[in-house]
């Protein structure tokens, strides 16, 4: 992986967020029908794992378009229809997650992984609290629903995907890159 400038907009990004954002748009739509306990449509999705690590991997605009156009193609081909402050969300999950790329060199190192994670876990709370937050502007709902019946089970089931799947995912990219010679 070539260091570029952490805000580097450019072919590669939006190829990076074309890949992530099928792949998160495809993995989620899986498991859209797994609901959480909660007061909306709150549902599992290890597939975040998936927008976090590209966020990680190639930077804040391929996070930020993988989870953004991710979750607008999983809802849309789940029937959910488009909800742009979840579809953000999801995109601002990967951005912050994104602002990490250039700290981490080896994606197998105890101390990258650690890294990646702690971006990640602030990325699902700044999504996640945004998107929760914005229903009550959106949907009239009161504050208390929307941090305990949207926030929490949304941030506490990302967290749980990504704290598992994200130091597998590193892993196997740093594999995989190891054996192409990178």
């Amino acid at each position: 992986m070539e260091n570029k400038g952490l805000w580097s907009f450019g072919t590669r990004e939006v190829v990076y967020g074309a890949i992530g954002a099928a792949l998160y748009g495809a993995l989620s739509l899986l498991t859209n029908v797994i609901p959480l306990p909660a007061a909306g449509n709150i549902t599992f999705r290890p597939a975040v794992a998936v927008l976090i690590f590209f966020g990680v991997a190639y930077g804040p605009w391929v996070g930020l378009l993988s989870g953004l156009i991710g979750n607008i193609l999983g809802d849309m081909l789940a029937g959910w229809g488009f909800w742009w402050t979840w579809s953000l969300g999801n995109g601002l999950m990967g951005m912050v997650a994104g602002l990490v790329m250039n700290q981490i060199s080896d994606f197998k190192s105890r101390s990258d992984i650690v890294k990646a994670l702690i971006y990640g876990v602030v990325g699902i709370a700044v999504g996640m609290l945004f998107a929760s937050l914005m229903e009550i502007v959106i949907s009239g709902i009161d504050f208390n629903t929307a941090l305990v019946g949207y926030f929490v089970p949304a941030f506490t089931g990302n967290l749980v995907v990504t704290v598992i799947l994200l130091p597998i995912l590193m892993i196997a990219f740093a594999s995989v890159g190891a054996r192409k010679g990178k």
